[in-house]
């Protein structure tokens, strides 16, 4: 392009501008990036790796030298409900119909390190994943299913040494070998302490049982990931993919420190670790994102000397994001999930998950699990992507972004570094507030319309969609599972239980020998994932985070706004007339650790006039009504996302009235589908908000509801 062709562009675009500047076009990202209106040949001369070919360092166009038209990603659905029967029959038919791996969902209790008779899981167990208590649970999870030709991605954390043990020795009993079986454990127990929340113990102890994992799988399990070091949940809980990259590759550097301090030669174990991203709604940047990812982890690793160029190479798993998914409209929810799933592809993911378009209203149904898989096989056998290696290689824009973001990622990175590395920045809760402002920022974004949601904050549908929702019966769950439990207790060899147990503690407290190895024998004597758990635990403890919430967040994005001033107004008047501000009490009860929209509240109402308690992470309803009687709050706030308010809201509200905060206002918000509103409502609930509600029309209709009384 020369300059008279330039010259001529700008003025053509000035007419059509009605003579505002060119730069009126610009937008700036979340992640503080300008995206000009126009790329050329001009912007690739500052991109340094425009050189590089798929499958050669620094791996920014694909792993592999042929990428898809080699062979495609792979499909692996992300699936766990209710019991271990019901699971491995949903398996079963995504295999027979395509899927290539399975992925498997476990429910909050287990992720704990809970059984699921413990008191505290009462309204959790089966509800978002699968219950596994034991061996012969696991067993029956894969009961059918050769372990010796499928690969096996399991997401978990807290309770990873158990759950671990299990599966290995459940492929022993069906004949496999360890050293033969493929997959991946997640293990990613940094990102835990960050944002999902769903772990057991503290930081030191937990990077402990990282490192005795990569320990053992190096030496036993050659073919199998050690390690999943996830960006998915910050995207989640509303990093900006700057952040989700940066503090994933930190997590991954502080876990490859790890393993090196236990003596472990870089290249016996770098090539088994593997990267898991959220695939969100900003397309191109998506792409660039995992881009990105592999040009910063191959200078990453340049750090720790491999001789082996796989070991820099990063190995990604993506699924398309939770949060973009709306109750409102929510077939707009397939379009969605697509766009997501295609920048994935093109971003040169190894393998995928799709997520279907009921999931912001509950666990999906066949019918929606369907036509998510379907989207990967039609974009695998229809839109023609995989026979061409890489198509956007070379495009000004996305190789411009790639720069970019990789250049935005590694300022947050070598600040992580200046901190200690990225265990000392978790402890000193640098990422967590950083992320829980950017979802602050950007839910105040969309309630002001800045940012735009088809269905939700424009464009709204004149009439509701029923959509059939799965609903799990927790309590037929639970107590199919407390049977088993029951039955594995009373046919085992109690006293050679309780010596592997006792096994497992010793090393836990000398440090001698590997925690998996003690765990794996202590299983195979069917000891049960609550017992492996709190063995560990009297040793190391049970972490309990502190709750911290930001402020200003919505008063500055609210500033001069009109609605934000009438309902600061109206808590004024409630003041006035009370002699104090009106106080709520937002709640997390059972295992569910997604605490992204209880902060968002949090922060918002406190900067609209109220005062706001926020209860600590794990509740029971018990607990929670205990603590509104004794800060006499107005309003209770029950953020649910896991599906637990049919059998934890009324053990709520029954306490209250026990305790006498029978006049407390109780309300509900998260991911609630519409059929169960009148359960509630007939409890005695005076709202229920579900994904999409306006933060500031939920104050009001709130003060509203107090000013009635």
């Amino acid at each position: 392009m020369n300059k008279d062709s330039l010259s001529k562009w700008k003025s053509l675009a000035s007419d059509e501008l009605k003579g505002k500047p060119l730069e009126s076009l610009n937008w700036v990202s979340s992640e503080n990036i300008i995206i000009k209106p126009l790329y050329t040949k001009k912007d690739l001369e500052s991109v340094s790796h425009l050189d590089e070919l798929p499958g050669l360092a620094n791996f920014s166009r694909g792993p592999r030298a042929t990428m898809y038209a080699g062979r495609p990603w792979t499909i692996r659905q992300y699936a766990g409900f209710s019991t271990a029967e019901e699971s491995n029959a949903f398996y079963k038919k995504n295999l027979v119909s395509g899927q290539k791996g399975i992925s498997v969902a476990f429910d909050l209790p287990t992720h704990r390190g809970y059984d699921s008779d413990h008191p505290r899981v009462l309204g959790d167990v089966g509800k978002a994943g699968v219950a596994i208590d034991s061996v012969e649970d696991m067993a029956i999870l894969f009961n059918g299913i050769p372990l010796d030709q499928m690969s096996v991605s399991m997401t978990m954390n807290g309770a990873v040494i158990p759950i671990m043990a299990n599966f290995i020795v459940v492929a022993e009993e069906q004949g496999v070998s360890k050293s033969k079986l493929t997959g991946t454990i997640q293990n990613d127990i940094l990102k835990e302490f960050m944002v999902r929340n769903t772990y057991i113990y503290p930081p030191e102890p937990s990077m402990r049982i990282v490192s005795d994992i990569i320990e053992y799988t190096s030496s036993e399990m050659p073919k199998f990931n050690s390690i999943s070091i996830s960006g998915y949940h910050m995207h989640e809980a509303g990093a900006n993919l700057a952040q989700e990259l940066a503090f994933t590759l930190a997590d991954g550097k502080e876990y490859v420190r790890a393993a090196l301090s236990k003596g472990l030669d870089i290249d016996s174990f770098a090539g088994r670790l593997s990267f898991f991203f959220a695939i969100g709604m900003n397309f191109f940047m998506e792409v660039a994102k995992l881009r990105a990812a592999r040009l910063l982890w191959a200078r990453i690793m340049a750090e720790f000397n491999p001789t082996r160029e796989s070991s820099s190479l990063l190995r990604v798993h993506c699924q398309t994001s939770g949060v973009s998914l709306q109750e409102e409209d929510p077939y707009n929810n397939i379009v969605r999930t697509s766009y997501e799933a295609l920048a994935g592809a093109l971003g040169g993911t190894q393998s995928l998950h799709t997520n279907a378009f009921d999931e912001a209203m509950g666990l999906p149904t066949e019918f929606s699990s369907r036509i998510a898989r379907n989207t990967q096989l039609i974009m695998q056998e229809e839109l023609g992507i995989t026979k061409v290696i890489d198509p956007l290689a070379g495009s000004y824009y996305v190789e411009t972004l790639t720069e970019q973001l990789a250049a935005k990622a590694w300022e947050i990175i070598q600040e992580i570094e200046d901190l200690g590395g990225m265990t000392e920045a978790v402890a000193s809760g640098l990422p967590k507030f950083r992320i829980e402002e950017s979802a602050a920022r950007k839910q105040a974004a969309i309630d002001q319309g800045k940012e735009v949601i088809v269905g939700v904050n424009k464009f709204k549908p004149n009439q509701k969609e029923d959509v059939e929702i799965l609903d799990v019966d927790n309590v037929i769950v639970r107590r199919t599972q407390i049977d088993r439990l029951r039955h594995v207790k009373a046919t085992r060899d109690n006293e050679l239980c309780m010596k592997k147990l006792n096994d497992l503690e010793i090393t836990c407290k000398t440090g001698e020998g590997n925690l998996l190895g003690r765990a794996i024998e202590a299983a195979k004597a069917r000891a049960t994932v609550g017992e492996i758990s709190y063995t560990m635990e009297k040793v190391f403890g049970r972490y309990k985070a502190d709750t911290k919430t930001l402020s200003g967040v919505y008063q500055e994005a609210y500033e001069k706004d009109d609605s934000f001033l009438k309902i600061q107004e109206k808590a004024n008047l409630f003041t006035d007339k009370e002699g104090r501000r009106p106080r709520i009490l937002v709640t997390k009860l059972g295992q569910d650790g997604h605490d992204r929209g209880a902060k968002v509240i949090a922060t918002a109402f406190a900067d609209m006039g109220f005062d706001v308690d926020v209860g600590p992470l794990f509740q029971t309803p018990e607990e929670a009504a205990q603590d509104a009687v004794d800060n006499d709050v107005h309003i209770v706030g029950v953020s649910s996302q896991a599906a637990g308010h049919k059998t934890l809201v009324p053990v709520l509200i029954e306490k209250l009235k026990i305790l006498g905060g029978e006049d407390t206002i109780v309300v509900c918000g998260g991911v609630i589908p519409k059929d169960d509103y009148p359960f509630l409502m007939d409890l005695g609930v005076k709202a229920v908000f579900g994904p999409g509600t306006n933060v500031l029309d939920a104050a009001n209709n709130l003060l509203d509801i107090l000013m009635n009384k």
